[in-house]
């Protein structure tokens, strides 16, 4: 897998370029919380999940269908509890967190190990890797993310991922009106 810190870099990264404006940075860190949560199925190695099952490490978590699932029902669950805000359109909200959680598999099928990743899960099992694989696999566990493994893995992603996503944010500045990305 890459590092939270990477998911949860693009995830804001693509917050901020399809709400560009400053009011929406609490929706800039839901696209982060989106983009690192598929990870949360680790917790099946404490409870004996095979990695390779539906419910294993880059299985179901990490589907195109529960990336799905999660984004409309955090776009349902911001109308229900902000009725007199005014959220973001929920066709572009959605698209956002649907986009910042599918980010995380697809991250992760850019690594140098692990299984692959369960895309297409429930529906097919197989799992899938990107031909190019640039970025240093993570090791799962905050125990094991140190020392000399960390640098490793955040040099990896400083350079395929940080870097890109610095130029698209710097593409949107430039790009972009300066009342669209708000004043400042």
């Amino acid at each position: 897998m890459a590092s939270a810190f990477g998911h949860a870099l693009l995830g804001a990264t693509l917050g901020k370029l399809l709400l560009p404006s400053r009011p929406n940075w609490p929706w800039w860190l839901l696209a982060a919380a989106c983009a690192v949560l598929p990870d949360a199925d680790v917790i099946g190695f404490k409870f004996g999940v095979a990695y390779d099952s539906l419910w294993g490490h880059r299985g179901l978590s990490h589907s195109i269908l529960v990336a799905a699932l999660l984004a409309g029902g955090l776009v349902a669950l911001s109308r229900l509890l902000q009725p007199q805000a005014a959220p973001p359109a929920a066709g572009r909200l959605g698209l956002l967190l649907f986009l910042a959680t599918v980010s995380h598999g697809v991250l992760d099928a850019l690594t140098t190990g692990g299984l692959g990743v369960a895309f297409f899960s429930p529906f097919e099992q197989q799992r899938y890797f990107f031909g190019f694989r640039p970025i240093q696999v993570s090791p799962i566990g905050i125990k094991r993310f140190a020392g000399a493994a960390a640098w490793r893995v955040l040099r990896s992603e400083a350079i395929w991922v940080g870097i890109p996503c610095l130029l698209l944010y710097v593409g949107q500045r430039i790009l972009r009106p300066a009342a669209v990305n708000g004043a400042g």
